[in-house]
């Protein structure tokens, strides 16, 4: 069965159907820009755009780079704030023509997919994705259930959130060589990461997990397997994918109707 999902990301906003029997997209990717300022509208625009390219009906999964709980926006770091308090599900289907959507936090979407298809597939104790991009997004997981809305990117740093010195636009915008960033920001905010939750498993994922060949073997000194995402930079519309679909089953078993789905 094919859903689709949607990630909303600081820079991009990318989507696809997925193929759940697979755990990966059924066709290539759609991106487009992340508008500037990310307006609710803005944003909004942006996804009906990425779905209208396929001419997709059915269930839809987006990601949201920030807290949702129950569809509402609670923070909005790397994006508009004008995005708090938006019941970002009830904005995208109308945006959608009707279209049943589902919201979820982007870290928390490829988290799931990496522990159903991916790094973390069969994996147990505690289990901590990252997703290294515009910020830090996080997953955690205790014997394969999610903790959602970790939110971990906003650790204290050297007195900074820890994603504004260890992300990969940290790294970018600083001009810094694999070397420097993995050595003295990476290296430095997984060992407190490590510190505060013990996991058996980190899992790096986002853009920057189709290079891990440059940076995983310069962090020595972590306890903890560190291992870079299997789905890369596609596990946010897999999870997304996901997530439409548990929603709409459950929404079939209490409306006693069949499942949307193409």
């Amino acid at each position: 069965m094919n859903v689709f999902g949607v990630d909303i990301g600081g820079s991009g906003i990318k989507g696809a159907p997925v193929d759940l029997e697979r755990g990966d997209l059924a066709e290539p990717r759609h991106k487009v820009l992340t508008p500037q300022p990310a307006t609710p509208d803005g944003v909004a625009g942006c996804v009906a755009d990425v779905v209208g390219k396929f001419g997709w009906q059915g269930p839809v999964g987006v990601t949201f780079p920030g807290v949702v709980t129950d569809s509402t926006v609670r923070t909005a770091a790397n994006v508009d704030k004008a995005w708090i308090g938006v019941d970002a599900g009830r904005l995208l289907s109308e945006r959608l023509g009707g279209l049943p959507v589902t919201v979820l936090n982007d870290a928390d979407a490829a988290g799931v997919a990496e522990m159903t298809f991916g790094a973390g597939r069969g994996r147990t104790g505690t289990v901590i994705l990252l997703t290294l991009g515009t910020g830090i997004g996080s997953a955690v997981f205790t014997d394969g259930r999610l903790v959602p809305n970790t939110e971990l990117g906003h650790l204290e740093l050297k007195g900074h959130d820890a994603e504004t010195r260890a992300s990969t636009k940290a790294k970018e915008d600083e001009d810094l060589t694999w070397e420097h960033w993995a050595d003295r920001r990476l290296k430095k905010y997984l060992a407190h990461v490590e510190m505060l939750f013990s996991p058996e498993l980190f899992i790096i994922g986002g853009g920057v997990s189709r290079k891990a060949d440059k940076f995983l073997h310069l962090l020595d000194g972590i306890r903890a397997e560190i291992v870079p995402a299997k789905l890369q930079n596609n596990a946010g519309i897999v999870g997304a994918a996901m997530a439409a679909t548990a929603a709409s089953t459950a929404t079939a078993a209490r409306t006693g109707g069949p499942e949307s789905a193409r």
